[in-house]
Protein backbone atom coordinates (compact mmCIF):
# COMPACT_ATOMS: atom_id res chain seq x y z
CA UNK A 1 0.00 0.00 0.00
CA UNK A 2 1.10 3.47 -0.68
CA UNK A 3 2.27 5.74 1.70
CA UNK A 4 -0.31 8.05 2.60
CA UNK A 5 1.66 9.62 5.09
CA UNK A 6 3.44 11.94 2.73
CA UNK A 7 1.12 14.91 3.09
CA UNK A 8 1.10 15.75 -1.01
CA UNK A 9 -0.86 12.71 -1.06
CA UNK A 10 -2.92 13.61 1.32
CA UNK A 11 -3.51 16.97 0.66
CA UNK A 12 -4.63 15.59 -2.90
CA UNK A 13 -7.05 13.28 -0.78
CA UNK A 14 -8.64 16.06 1.21
CA UNK A 15 -9.17 17.71 -2.07
CA UNK A 16 -11.52 15.40 -3.36
CA UNK A 17 -12.71 14.37 -0.10
CA UNK A 18 -13.67 17.98 -0.06
CA UNK A 19 -15.50 18.10 -3.07
CA UNK A 20 -15.81 15.45 -5.41
CA UNK A 21 -16.49 12.22 -3.02
CA UNK A 22 -20.40 13.01 -3.96
CA UNK A 23 -19.80 12.79 -7.45
CA UNK A 24 -19.20 10.52 -10.43
CA UNK A 25 -16.22 10.71 -12.13
CA UNK A 26 -15.41 11.09 -15.78
CA UNK A 27 -13.08 8.81 -17.20
CA UNK A 28 -12.30 10.63 -20.14
CA UNK A 29 -9.46 13.08 -19.96
CA UNK A 30 -11.16 15.03 -22.99
CA UNK A 31 -7.62 15.08 -25.04
CA UNK A 32 -6.29 18.00 -22.27
CA UNK A 33 -1.90 16.73 -22.11
CA UNK A 34 -1.26 14.95 -18.79
CA UNK A 35 -0.18 11.22 -17.98
CA UNK A 36 -1.73 8.46 -17.92
CA UNK A 37 -2.61 6.47 -14.71
CA UNK A 38 0.82 4.49 -13.30
CA UNK A 39 -1.68 1.96 -11.64
CA UNK A 40 -5.39 1.24 -12.07
CA UNK A 41 -6.31 1.50 -8.83
CA UNK A 42 -4.36 4.43 -7.44
CA UNK A 43 -4.05 6.54 -10.59
CA UNK A 44 -0.74 8.59 -10.32
CA UNK A 45 -0.89 8.67 -6.61
CA UNK A 46 2.84 6.61 -7.15
CA UNK A 47 4.04 9.85 -8.97
CA UNK A 48 3.07 12.36 -6.67
CA UNK A 49 5.06 10.10 -4.14
CA UNK A 50 8.27 10.06 -6.01
CA UNK A 51 7.99 13.46 -6.75
CA UNK A 52 8.29 14.18 -2.79
CA UNK A 53 5.30 16.34 -2.77
CA UNK A 54 2.15 17.36 -5.11
CA UNK A 55 3.81 21.06 -5.72
CA UNK A 56 6.74 19.51 -6.76
CA UNK A 57 4.56 16.77 -8.61
CA UNK A 58 2.71 19.80 -10.47
CA UNK A 59 6.03 21.67 -11.09
CA UNK A 60 6.63 18.34 -13.12
CA UNK A 61 4.03 18.22 -15.08
CA UNK A 62 3.20 21.52 -16.23
CA UNK A 63 6.92 21.93 -17.30
CA UNK A 64 6.60 18.70 -19.68
CA UNK A 65 2.49 19.32 -20.70
CA UNK A 66 1.83 22.70 -20.92
CA UNK A 67 -0.22 25.39 -18.75
CA UNK A 68 -3.74 23.19 -19.16
CA UNK A 69 -2.64 19.02 -17.67
CA UNK A 70 -4.73 16.34 -16.72
CA UNK A 71 -4.18 13.34 -14.57
CA UNK A 72 -5.73 11.24 -12.09
CA UNK A 73 -6.51 10.42 -8.90
CA UNK A 74 -7.68 6.84 -8.66
CA UNK A 75 -9.92 6.84 -11.47
CA UNK A 76 -11.00 10.38 -11.33
CA UNK A 77 -9.44 12.58 -13.77
CA UNK A 78 -8.04 15.76 -12.57
CA UNK A 79 -6.77 19.00 -14.80
CA UNK A 80 -4.37 21.13 -13.24
CA UNK A 81 -4.11 25.14 -14.46
CA UNK A 82 -0.69 26.08 -14.54
CA UNK A 83 -0.21 29.44 -16.01
CA UNK A 84 -2.03 33.76 -15.01
CA UNK A 85 -3.79 33.78 -18.64
CA UNK A 86 -5.38 30.34 -18.02
CA UNK A 87 -6.60 30.51 -14.25
CA UNK A 88 -8.17 34.05 -15.37
CA UNK A 89 -10.32 31.80 -17.50
CA UNK A 90 -11.65 29.36 -14.98
CA UNK A 91 -11.52 32.10 -12.00
CA UNK A 92 -14.99 33.46 -11.13
CA UNK A 93 -14.90 36.31 -8.99
CA UNK A 94 -18.92 35.66 -7.75
CA UNK A 95 -17.96 32.80 -6.08
CA UNK A 96 -18.54 32.90 -2.66
CA UNK A 97 -17.52 29.14 -1.63
CA UNK A 98 -13.78 29.21 -0.75
CA UNK A 99 -12.04 25.79 -1.35
CA UNK A 100 -9.91 26.11 1.60
CA UNK A 101 -12.98 26.49 3.94
CA UNK A 102 -14.93 23.60 1.89
CA UNK A 103 -11.98 21.34 1.95
CA UNK A 104 -11.60 21.97 6.22
CA UNK A 105 -15.35 21.64 6.57
CA UNK A 106 -15.62 18.00 5.22
CA UNK A 107 -12.48 16.90 6.89
CA UNK A 108 -14.00 17.94 10.36
CA UNK A 109 -17.38 16.03 8.76
CA UNK A 110 -19.24 19.86 9.06
CA UNK A 111 -22.41 19.95 7.41
CA UNK A 112 -23.43 23.37 7.45
CA UNK A 113 -23.08 25.95 4.66
CA UNK A 114 -23.38 24.90 0.89
CA UNK A 115 -26.45 27.54 0.82
CA UNK A 116 -27.83 29.71 -1.75
CA UNK A 117 -25.49 32.13 -3.65
CA UNK A 118 -27.66 34.85 -1.41
CA UNK A 119 -26.75 33.22 1.99
CA UNK A 120 -23.12 32.41 0.76
CA UNK A 121 -22.98 35.97 0.08
CA UNK A 122 -24.05 36.99 3.83
CA UNK A 123 -21.30 34.53 5.28
CA UNK A 124 -18.97 36.17 3.15
CA UNK A 125 -20.15 39.89 4.60
CA UNK A 126 -19.49 38.32 7.88
CA UNK A 127 -16.46 37.34 7.72
CA UNK A 128 -15.15 40.62 6.23
CA UNK A 129 -16.72 42.58 8.80
CA UNK A 130 -16.09 39.94 11.44
CA UNK A 131 -11.68 40.39 10.19
CA UNK A 132 -12.43 44.45 10.00
CA UNK A 133 -14.02 44.78 13.24
CA UNK A 134 -11.79 42.12 15.19
CA UNK A 135 -8.52 44.20 14.00
CA UNK A 136 -10.12 47.39 14.73
CA UNK A 137 -10.83 46.19 18.13
CA UNK A 138 -7.70 44.55 19.00
CA UNK A 139 -5.20 46.95 17.41
CA UNK A 140 -3.63 47.97 21.01
CA UNK A 141 -3.41 44.19 22.21
CA UNK A 142 -1.94 43.31 18.88
CA UNK A 143 0.56 46.08 19.65
CA UNK A 144 0.69 44.73 23.18
CA UNK A 145 1.60 41.55 22.01
CA UNK A 146 4.61 42.45 19.40
CA UNK A 147 5.98 44.21 21.44
CA UNK A 148 6.55 41.37 24.37
CA UNK A 149 7.99 39.91 21.38
CA UNK A 150 10.57 43.09 21.33
CA UNK A 151 11.12 42.85 24.57
CA UNK A 152 12.35 39.50 25.25
CA UNK A 153 14.21 39.85 21.68
CA UNK A 154 16.15 42.85 22.52
CA UNK A 155 17.24 40.92 25.97
CA UNK A 156 18.99 38.44 23.65
CA UNK A 157 22.98 38.30 23.61
CA UNK A 158 23.25 39.25 19.92
CA UNK A 159 25.41 35.57 19.48
CA UNK A 160 22.25 33.84 20.54
CA UNK A 161 20.12 31.72 17.77
CA UNK A 162 16.68 32.49 17.62
CA UNK A 163 14.39 29.68 17.09
CA UNK A 164 11.89 31.80 14.82
CA UNK A 165 9.24 29.08 14.12
CA UNK A 166 8.46 28.26 17.27
CA UNK A 167 8.66 31.62 18.46
CA UNK A 168 6.12 33.24 15.44
CA UNK A 169 3.59 29.89 15.74
CA UNK A 170 3.79 31.18 19.78
CA UNK A 171 2.64 34.92 18.71
CA UNK A 172 0.51 33.84 16.44
CA UNK A 173 -1.23 31.40 18.18
CA UNK A 174 -2.03 34.57 21.36
CA UNK A 175 -2.65 37.34 18.62
CA UNK A 176 -5.20 34.63 16.59
CA UNK A 177 -6.67 33.33 20.05
CA UNK A 178 -7.38 36.50 21.55
CA UNK A 179 -8.84 38.42 18.63
CA UNK A 180 -10.73 35.42 17.57
CA UNK A 181 -11.99 34.28 20.91
CA UNK A 182 -11.22 36.50 23.13
CA UNK A 183 -10.26 37.25 26.94
CA UNK A 184 -10.29 34.10 27.68
CA UNK A 185 -7.04 33.30 25.97
CA UNK A 186 -5.26 36.23 28.26
CA UNK A 187 -4.63 33.07 30.25
CA UNK A 188 -1.28 31.70 28.61
CA UNK A 189 -2.06 28.12 29.82
CA UNK A 190 -5.41 28.52 27.60
CA UNK A 191 -3.40 29.49 24.83
CA UNK A 192 -0.54 26.52 25.25
CA UNK A 193 -3.96 23.81 25.73
CA UNK A 194 -5.33 25.48 22.56
CA UNK A 195 -2.07 24.90 20.70
CA UNK A 196 -1.82 21.74 21.76
CA UNK A 197 -4.90 20.63 20.95
CA UNK A 198 -5.02 22.43 17.28
CA UNK A 199 -1.49 20.41 16.42
CA UNK A 200 -3.37 17.59 17.08
CA UNK A 201 -6.79 18.24 15.25
CA UNK A 202 -4.66 19.88 12.32
CA UNK A 203 -2.26 17.17 12.14
CA UNK A 204 -5.02 14.49 11.69
CA UNK A 205 -7.71 16.42 9.40
CA UNK A 206 -4.93 16.09 6.72
CA UNK A 207 -4.02 12.86 7.37
CA UNK A 208 -5.73 10.46 9.40
CA UNK A 209 -8.66 10.07 7.94
CA UNK A 210 -7.83 10.17 4.22
CA UNK A 211 -5.43 7.07 4.50
CA UNK A 212 -7.77 5.43 7.16
CA UNK A 213 -4.80 4.91 9.67
CA UNK A 214 -7.40 6.83 12.14
CA UNK A 215 -9.65 4.48 12.11
CA UNK A 216 -7.58 1.93 12.80
CA UNK A 217 -5.36 3.08 15.42
CA UNK A 218 -7.63 3.49 18.38
CA UNK A 219 -5.18 5.76 20.49
CA UNK A 220 -4.56 8.25 18.00
CA UNK A 221 -8.02 8.64 16.92
CA UNK A 222 -9.26 9.10 21.20
CA UNK A 223 -6.35 11.80 20.85
CA UNK A 224 -7.72 13.31 18.05
CA UNK A 225 -11.81 13.23 19.19
CA UNK A 226 -10.74 14.72 22.77
CA UNK A 227 -8.35 17.64 20.96
CA UNK A 228 -11.51 18.56 18.81
CA UNK A 229 -13.93 18.12 21.62
CA UNK A 230 -12.38 20.21 23.65
CA UNK A 231 -12.01 22.94 21.23
CA UNK A 232 -15.18 22.89 20.33
CA UNK A 233 -15.83 22.77 24.17
CA UNK A 234 -14.23 26.08 24.38
CA UNK A 235 -15.90 28.04 21.18
CA UNK A 236 -19.32 26.61 22.58
CA UNK A 237 -19.00 28.12 26.22
CA UNK A 238 -17.38 31.87 24.40
CA UNK A 239 -20.65 31.67 22.04
CA UNK A 240 -22.89 31.38 25.03
CA UNK A 241 -20.91 34.30 26.44
CA UNK A 242 -21.29 36.92 24.03
CA UNK A 243 -25.08 35.67 22.82
CA UNK A 244 -27.22 39.06 23.66
CA UNK A 245 -24.42 40.74 25.35
CA UNK A 246 -22.19 43.89 24.66
CA UNK A 247 -18.34 44.04 25.59
CA UNK A 248 -15.97 46.73 24.63
CA UNK A 249 -13.80 44.31 23.03
CA UNK A 250 -15.33 43.07 19.89
CA UNK A 251 -14.05 39.87 18.79
CA UNK A 252 -14.45 37.56 15.22
CA UNK A 253 -17.17 35.32 16.86
CA UNK A 254 -18.92 38.50 17.88
CA UNK A 255 -20.04 39.12 14.15
CA UNK A 256 -20.91 35.80 13.37
CA UNK A 257 -22.97 36.20 16.60
CA UNK A 258 -24.56 39.05 15.43
CA UNK A 259 -25.32 37.60 11.72
CA UNK A 260 -28.22 35.56 10.99
CA UNK A 261 -26.50 32.33 11.80
CA UNK A 262 -27.08 29.17 14.09
CA UNK A 263 -24.91 27.78 16.90
CA UNK A 264 -23.53 25.01 14.19
CA UNK A 265 -22.73 27.47 12.09
CA UNK A 266 -21.08 29.95 14.39
CA UNK A 267 -19.27 27.40 16.28
CA UNK A 268 -18.13 25.97 12.58
CA UNK A 269 -17.01 29.28 11.06
CA UNK A 270 -15.08 29.84 14.47
CA UNK A 271 -13.41 26.84 14.31
CA UNK A 272 -12.43 27.00 10.73
CA UNK A 273 -11.52 30.71 10.93
CA UNK A 274 -9.56 29.96 14.09
CA UNK A 275 -7.35 26.72 12.59
CA UNK A 276 -6.35 28.12 9.44
CA UNK A 277 -5.56 31.70 11.27
CA UNK A 278 -2.84 30.08 13.35
CA UNK A 279 -1.67 28.33 10.39
CA UNK A 280 -1.49 31.26 7.96
CA UNK A 281 -0.19 33.83 10.34
CA UNK A 282 2.61 31.90 11.83
CA UNK A 283 3.82 31.08 8.43
CA UNK A 284 3.52 34.74 6.85
CA UNK A 285 5.31 36.20 10.08
CA UNK A 286 7.90 33.87 9.76
CA UNK A 287 8.58 33.41 5.86
CA UNK A 288 8.84 37.52 6.28
CA UNK A 289 11.88 37.61 8.60
CA UNK A 290 13.18 34.79 6.64
CA UNK A 291 13.70 36.47 3.70
CA UNK A 292 13.96 39.86 5.54
CA UNK A 293 17.29 38.44 7.20
CA UNK A 294 19.19 37.20 3.33
CA UNK A 295 18.03 40.21 1.86
CA UNK A 296 20.10 43.47 3.63
CA UNK A 297 18.91 46.13 1.17
CA UNK A 298 15.15 45.26 1.99
CA UNK A 299 15.57 45.26 5.42
CA UNK A 300 16.76 48.27 5.42
CA UNK A 301 14.33 50.00 3.13
CA UNK A 302 11.88 48.87 5.38
CA UNK A 303 13.16 49.93 8.37
CA UNK A 304 13.67 53.69 6.35
CA UNK A 305 9.77 53.21 5.61
CA UNK A 306 8.82 52.81 9.08
CA UNK A 307 11.16 55.34 10.58
CA UNK A 308 9.52 57.91 8.13
CA UNK A 309 5.99 56.96 8.36
CA UNK A 310 6.26 56.17 12.68
CA UNK A 311 9.10 58.62 13.30
CA UNK A 312 9.23 58.60 17.27
CA UNK A 313 5.56 58.29 17.67
CA UNK A 314 3.67 55.07 18.24
CA UNK A 315 2.32 52.41 15.73
CA UNK A 316 -1.23 53.60 14.62
CA UNK A 317 -3.56 51.72 12.58
CA UNK A 318 -4.05 55.23 10.42
CA UNK A 319 -0.24 54.85 9.65
CA UNK A 320 -0.05 51.10 9.12
CA UNK A 321 -2.41 51.70 6.00
CA UNK A 322 0.58 54.07 4.57
CA UNK A 323 3.05 51.19 4.73
CA UNK A 324 3.01 50.69 0.85
CA UNK A 325 6.97 49.01 0.63
CA UNK A 326 5.88 46.90 3.90
CA UNK A 327 2.63 45.34 1.90
CA UNK A 328 5.02 44.99 -1.25
CA UNK A 329 6.97 42.73 1.29
CA UNK A 330 4.22 40.68 2.19
CA UNK A 331 2.97 39.91 -1.04
CA UNK A 332 6.13 39.05 -2.09
CA UNK A 333 6.89 37.29 0.76
CA UNK A 334 3.58 35.10 -0.45
CA UNK A 335 4.64 34.96 -3.52
CA UNK A 336 8.08 34.09 -3.26
CA UNK A 337 7.67 31.53 0.03
CA UNK A 338 4.36 29.89 -2.29
CA UNK A 339 2.36 30.32 0.63
CA UNK A 340 -0.49 28.29 -0.28
CA UNK A 341 0.70 26.52 -3.27
CA UNK A 342 -2.46 24.62 -4.42
CA UNK A 343 -6.01 25.57 -4.48
CA UNK A 344 -9.23 24.03 -5.98
CA UNK A 345 -12.61 24.12 -7.53
CA UNK A 346 -15.11 21.72 -8.66
CA UNK A 347 -16.19 22.05 -12.24
CA UNK A 348 -19.50 22.50 -11.55
CA UNK A 349 -21.02 22.88 -15.23
CA UNK A 350 -18.96 21.69 -18.56
CA UNK A 351 -16.57 24.20 -19.33
CA UNK A 352 -13.70 25.33 -21.76
CA UNK A 353 -10.16 26.45 -21.06
CA UNK A 354 -8.40 27.60 -24.27
CA UNK A 355 -9.31 25.00 -26.91
CA UNK A 356 -9.75 22.18 -23.99
CA UNK A 357 -13.15 21.28 -22.67
CA UNK A 358 -13.12 20.53 -18.87
CA UNK A 359 -16.31 17.30 -17.71
CA UNK A 360 -18.33 18.18 -15.35
CA UNK A 361 -17.75 17.48 -11.82
CA UNK A 362 -13.72 17.33 -12.47
CA UNK A 363 -11.77 18.39 -9.86
CA UNK A 364 -9.54 21.22 -10.75
CA UNK A 365 -6.31 22.05 -9.51
CA UNK A 366 -4.89 26.21 -9.02
CA UNK A 367 -1.56 25.30 -9.35
CA UNK A 368 -0.67 28.46 -7.63
CA UNK A 369 3.00 27.58 -6.45
CA UNK A 370 3.59 26.77 -10.62
CA UNK A 371 1.97 30.34 -11.36
CA UNK A 372 3.82 32.44 -8.94
CA UNK A 373 7.35 30.92 -10.22
CA UNK A 374 6.35 31.75 -13.67
CA UNK A 375 9.06 33.39 -15.30
CA UNK A 376 7.02 34.55 -17.62
CA UNK A 377 4.64 36.37 -15.52
CA UNK A 378 7.50 37.23 -12.82
CA UNK A 379 10.93 37.97 -14.29
CA UNK A 380 13.57 36.77 -11.98
CA UNK A 381 11.01 34.57 -10.29
CA UNK A 382 13.31 33.06 -7.44
CA UNK A 383 14.56 36.73 -6.47
CA UNK A 384 12.88 37.91 -3.58
CA UNK A 385 11.80 41.27 -4.71
CA UNK A 386 9.21 43.45 -3.47
CA UNK A 387 9.80 46.51 -5.77
CA UNK A 388 8.15 44.00 -8.50
CA UNK A 389 4.51 45.37 -6.73
CA UNK A 390 5.13 48.77 -7.58
CA UNK A 391 4.16 48.07 -10.83
CA UNK A 392 -0.23 47.91 -11.19
CA UNK A 393 -0.01 45.74 -13.24
CA UNK A 394 1.67 43.23 -11.36
CA UNK A 395 -0.24 43.76 -8.56
CA UNK A 396 -3.57 43.56 -10.55
CA UNK A 397 -2.08 40.04 -11.71
CA UNK A 398 -1.55 39.27 -7.78
CA UNK A 399 -5.16 40.14 -6.64
CA UNK A 400 -6.47 37.93 -9.38
CA UNK A 401 -5.08 34.70 -8.12
CA UNK A 402 -6.92 35.40 -4.85
CA UNK A 403 -3.73 36.44 -2.81
CA UNK A 404 -4.85 40.60 -2.52
CA UNK A 405 -7.74 42.65 -2.66
CA UNK A 406 -11.75 41.58 -2.87
CA UNK A 407 -10.81 37.77 -3.91
CA UNK A 408 -7.98 37.27 -0.40
CA UNK A 409 -9.04 34.96 2.11
CA UNK A 410 -9.91 36.32 5.02
CA UNK A 411 -7.29 34.23 7.10
CA UNK A 412 -4.68 35.63 4.70
CA UNK A 413 -6.43 39.16 5.10
CA UNK A 414 -5.78 39.11 8.68
CA UNK A 415 -2.48 37.18 8.53
CA UNK A 416 -1.50 40.31 6.89
CA UNK A 417 -2.03 43.06 9.17
CA UNK A 418 -0.83 41.33 11.98
CA UNK A 419 2.44 40.39 10.32
CA UNK A 420 2.50 44.44 9.08
CA UNK A 421 2.34 45.11 12.62
CA UNK A 422 4.60 42.88 14.37
CA UNK A 423 7.24 43.89 11.18
CA UNK A 424 6.90 47.53 12.33
CA UNK A 425 7.67 47.26 15.46
CA UNK A 426 10.50 44.73 15.45
CA UNK A 427 12.18 46.13 12.21
CA UNK A 428 12.14 49.69 13.89
CA UNK A 429 14.82 48.38 16.64
CA UNK A 430 15.76 45.38 15.79
CA UNK A 431 18.31 44.15 13.17
CA UNK A 432 17.16 41.07 11.56
CA UNK A 433 20.04 38.69 10.58
CA UNK A 434 20.73 35.42 8.82
CA UNK A 435 23.00 32.37 10.89
CA UNK A 436 25.72 31.77 8.80
CA UNK A 437 25.60 28.29 6.76
CA UNK A 438 22.10 27.99 7.63
CA UNK A 439 19.95 25.91 4.47
CA UNK A 440 16.04 26.53 4.88
CA UNK A 441 14.44 23.57 2.83
CA UNK A 442 11.04 23.84 2.39
CA UNK A 443 8.28 21.91 2.58
CA UNK A 444 4.78 22.10 0.55
CA UNK A 445 1.96 21.22 2.49
CA UNK A 446 -1.40 23.06 2.84
CA UNK A 447 0.37 26.02 3.89
CA UNK A 448 3.95 25.72 2.80
CA UNK A 449 6.64 25.80 5.74
CA UNK A 450 10.38 25.55 6.64
CA UNK A 451 11.54 21.32 7.05
CA UNK A 452 13.32 22.35 10.05
CA UNK A 453 13.73 24.83 12.69
CA UNK A 454 14.27 28.30 10.96
CA UNK A 455 17.12 30.35 13.53
CA UNK A 456 17.84 33.85 13.26
CA UNK A 457 20.06 36.34 15.47
CA UNK A 458 19.15 39.90 16.34
CA UNK A 459 20.98 42.96 16.64
CA UNK A 460 19.87 46.80 18.20
CA UNK A 461 19.68 49.31 16.29
CA UNK A 462 19.50 52.10 19.70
Amino acid sequence: MLDFAIFAVTFLLALVGAVLYLYPASRQAAGIPGITPTEEKDGNLPDIVNSGSLHEFLVNLHERYGPVVSFWFGRRLVVSLGAVDVLKQHINPNKTLDPFETMLKSLLRYQSGGGSVSENHMRKKLYENGVTDSLKSNFALLLKLSEELLDKWLSYPETQHVPLSQHMLGFAMKSVTQMVMGSTFEDDQEVIRFQKNHGTVWSEIGKGFLDGSLDKNTTRKKQYEDALMQLESVLRNIIKERKGRNFSQHIFIDSLVQGNLNDQQILEDSMIFSLASCIITAKLCTWAICFLTTSEEVEKKLYEEINQVFGNGPVTPEKIEQLRYCQHVLCETVRTAKLTPVSAQLQDIEGKIDQFIIPRETLVLYALGVVLQDPNTWPSPHKFDPDRFDDELVMKTFSSLGFSGTQECPELRFAYMVTTVLLSVLVKRLHLLSVEGQVIETKYELVTSSREEAWITVSKRY
